[in-house]
């Protein structure tokens, strides 16, 4: 069932095929999705360790296909919040700063593609694709040699491939850099899961 999300995510469209009728859905969507690590939840909580780890955690990881998680752009680890940690003090950066970042960078990427194209169907880097992104995600030498290595040991595949330039291009043009360097690869890299859909 979970699989039947390739085709949305990949083409951003959802096609629904009848005897008499193929009907196409528009169906871009940023997909934000949460799991455990583990069937109990508790693999990474010392004090409460999973009893069945490591399989408890293979066997429920393995319910998602590398296909689907090729697909997904951002995988993160968010480990349990402690009680000392809620009373840190708040992020120096407010939500309203970052809000103010993410359209700025947007802003930048709508006018970026409208220069290269000189129509507004391409608006952000998740639309880019082939040579268009090819043009404007360009590495520069260091982070070309990065990813030439993360190619080869983490078994990335030519989505994975493409999907790690294009969040590189986001957090270049977050920053406000032209070119995205091997820091911006470094973490876009840093977001793909090793071993699932690489």
């Amino acid at each position: 069932m979970l699989d039947s999300l390739r085709q949305p995510l990949e083409l951003g469209e959802c096609v629904v095929a009848r005897a008499n009728a193929h009907i196409r859905y528009p169906s871009r969507v940023q997909l934000i999705a949460a799991m455990n690590p583990c069937r109990c939840g508790y693999l990474s909580d010392p004090s409460r360790a999973c009893g069945r780890a490591p399989k408890c955690s293979q066997d429920y990881l393995a319910k998602l296909s590398g296909p689907l998680m090729d697909r997904i752009d951002l995988h993160i680890e968010v480990p349990q919040v402690s009680a000392s940690d809620l009373t840190l003090p708040p992020a120096r950066e407010g939500s309203a700063e970052v809000a103010a970042r993410v359209a700025a960078a947007r802003d930048l990427q709508r006018a970026r593609y409208e220069a290269l194209t000189g129509s507004d169907k391409i608006r952000v880097n998740a639309e880019a694709d082939g040579e268009i992104l090819e043009k404007v995600a360009a590495p520069d030498n260091k982070g070309r040699l990065l990813l030439t290595e993360a190619i080869d040991k983490m078994g990335l595949t030519a989505r994975g491939y493409h999907r790690v330039l294009r969040v590189a291009r986001t957090l270049a043009d977050l920053e406000g850099a032209e070119v995205i360097s091997r820091t911006h690869l470094a973490e876009s890299l840093s977001y793909r899961r090793h071993g699932i859909g690489a």
